[in-house]
């Protein structure tokens, strides 16, 4: 069985990534044990692959691809960098998975973190036709107003089931950026292949891309690239969860800044104000 032998043959990797270098911090922001509990290792069966997925490939066993989690551990180390120093300069990410084992992810994580998402469906244009959706999203608040004003109260009836479910159309296509007022500054994706139209656009315009790449996925695709398995609920959740911790690390980080830098001014106004007690002719 596959699961039995990963648990063997990653016994060596599961030590390696248990000592912990530089004076006993262990540097990475995952664990391969996480990992390989989540079943991100887990690939494709060996007939649907991509050639260049090889190097993050550590073997084949009973036809399923078995990804290097060794690798996935540094890849997930560089896009987390990636995401904290886009979120850190007050970028905005968008999560992008619309896969049903990512939906629960994407929405969850990205909610978390304060950022957008999309986890039903990428409509074309999303982002090389952003004037026309934010028009659609002009839209969408427009008869959530109306829902809230009381003018569904004054309206035919007929009318406003037809606004219902024109309102329950937008809110599930653009509800997760229905506040996200430009193009967002990185892209991060679960499964390249299936989002392939998202993919594109991103290329168009050069937003970056950051995502969890499976073996049957086209790396290069990606600016950073997660060797991961992305059909599984755990597996996503994990590395998506991981994301979503950056940016809420790089934001509670310019809190702490903000924070230390207001301590210092209060610090700095008492001892000018006790000094101008002691010497009132200054």
């Amino acid at each position: 069985m596959p699961e039995a032998f990963c648990r063997r043959s990653f016994r060596k990797y599961e030590r390696q990534a248990e000592e912990k270098p530089n004076g006993g911090k262990d540097m990475s922001v995952i664990s391969m044990k996480q990992l390989l509990e989540a079943g991100v290792h887990f690939g494709h069966q060996t007939r649907r692959w991509n050639p260049k997925m090889a190097p993050y490939i550590y073997t084949e066993r009973n036809g399923i691809y078995i990804i290097d989690l060794q690798k996935s551990v540094g890849k997930v180390d560089e896009a987390y960098k990636a995401i904290s120093d886009i979120a850190a300069e007050g970028g905005t990410i968008l999560f992008v998975g619309t896969k049903k084992q990512a939906q629960d992810a994407i929405k969850t994580e990205s909610e978390r973190c304060s950022m957008f998402y999309v986890n039903e469906r990428w409509l074309g244009g999303m982002l090389t036709n952003f004037k026309t959706i934010q028009s659609r999203i002009a839209r969408l608040k427009e008869i959530e107003t109306m829902s809230q004003d009381g003018t569904f109260d004054v309206l035919p009836k007929k009318e406003v089931i037809a606004l219902k479910k024109e309102w329950e159309k937008l809110e599930k296509n653009l509800g997760g950026i229905k506040e996200m007022k430009r193009i967002p500054d990185a892209i991060f994706v679960v499964d390249p292949k299936k989002e392939r139209i998202c993919v594109q656009e991103a290329h168009t315009l050069g937003i970056p891309l950051i995502g969890i790449a499976d073996t049957n996925c086209d790396p290069e695709e990606l600016d950073y690239v997660i060797p991961g398995n992305d059909d599984a609920i755990r597996a996503v959740k994990l590395i998506v969860a991981k994301m979503a911790d950056a940016v809420i690390e790089a934001n509670q980080g310019e809190a702490t800044v903000d924070g230390e830098l207001e301590a210092g001014a209060e610090i700095f106004e008492a001892e000018a104000e006790q000094q101008l007690r002691n010497n009132p002719d200054i």
